[in-house]
């Protein structure tokens, strides 16, 4: 029977490409198992010791920590869960970096008088950015009756998923779009923006989930290079707004409803949208747009008497 080679910490050190403190730190935290001892009590290791020690080099080469590498080691299942994890957060950094770049083109490409403002801007939005803030503000002007469901529907269509890879202008319109949405006077009594009906006197859910079928429709319609005339996505949104009052579409209703679409716009709304819109994703319907577009269309047929 051959006798396994056993070798000492520094050999397995040299064969491993490491130091010696390296390998005498796994050591004590059990990560590297010994073969034995020599008689003057010096460390022993074979070949099972080296194949761990190259494994814990190259999990160590992906950036996991040692916390990390030592789950590996134990559960094989952990593997997939550590990589999910650091890609994720390298997802994270690799997005604030592209975020950086573009901010600091933003900066290097403006004229000198507009710096200043643009950098107060840009380090008022945290760090990685994200959308909370334009949340919170939608979460202030939304009816406090609606479901929780329908909340977060409305939340994912007009809250804008930041650009992976942002351009400097997109840095602009969302720092800008923060300020916005981040400023307490939007938030002062009287500076709210005005409900879409008067409060009390609709059913908030059955609004907000008939105007989401009327997004829908118009922006099929828009992308089908089809007006948005009488029928189809006008007749729906109309329609929203009505059965949330709980009456019936007419030419009078229609009339009516034309002030207090305007009403519930208001600058703080077309502001929002302005800049928003520039942050969806290319053929992303945006429903500020698609709401001005419909609001116009029925404006444009109760002037023409035509309903």
């Amino acid at each position: 029977m051959v006798s396994e080679v056993l070798w000492s910490i520094g050999e397995l050190a040299r064969r491993a490409g490491v130091s010696v403190k390296t390998v005498r730190y796994y050591s004590d935290r059990g990560l590297l198992p010994e073969a034995g001892r020599s008689s003057g009590g010096h460390r022993r290791y074979g070949a099972g010791a080296l194949d761990r020690l190259l494994l814990i080099r190259s999990l160590r080469g992906l950036d996991l920590s040692v916390p990390e590498v030592e789950r590996v080691l134990e559960r094989d299942e952990a593997l997939e869960e550590v990589v999910s994890g650091q890609l994720r957060e390298l997802g994270s950094r690799l997005a604030a970096l592209r975020w950086r770049e573009a901010s600091l083109r933003l900066l290097q490409d403006c004229p000198p008088g507009e710096r200043a403002e643009r950098l107060r801007l840009i380090g008022a939005v945290p760090v990685p950015p994200d959308t909370a803030a334009p949340a919170r503000f939608w979460r202030r002007i939304l009816p406090v009756r609606l479901p929780a469901r329908v909340v977060s529907t409305v939340l994912d269509s007009v809250v804008p998923r930041l650009p992976e890879e942002p351009s400097p202008g997109q840095v602009l319109d969302f720092a800008r779009l923060h300020a916005l949405v981040s400023d307490p006077r939007v938030h002062l009594p009287g500076s709210r923006p005005a409900p879409p009906l008067p409060d009390g006197e609709y059913r908030p859910a059955v609004l907000y989930e008939g105007l989401a079928e009327a997004y829908a429709l118009a922006s099929a319609e828009s992308a089908a290079g089809r007006a948005l005339r009488e029928g189809g996505a006008l007749d729906c949104f109309v329609a929203a707004y009505a059965h949330a009052r709980g009456t019936v579409d007419s030419p009078g209703f229609r009339r009516g409803l034309l002030p207090l679409l305007a009403r519930s716009e208001g600058p703080v709304i077309t502001r929002y949208w302005k800049l928003a819109t520039g942050l969806f994703a290319p053929g992303e319907p945006v429903l500020g747009a698609l709401h001005h577009r419909l609001s116009v269309a029925l404006h444009v047929q109760v002037e023409a008497g035509s309903c």
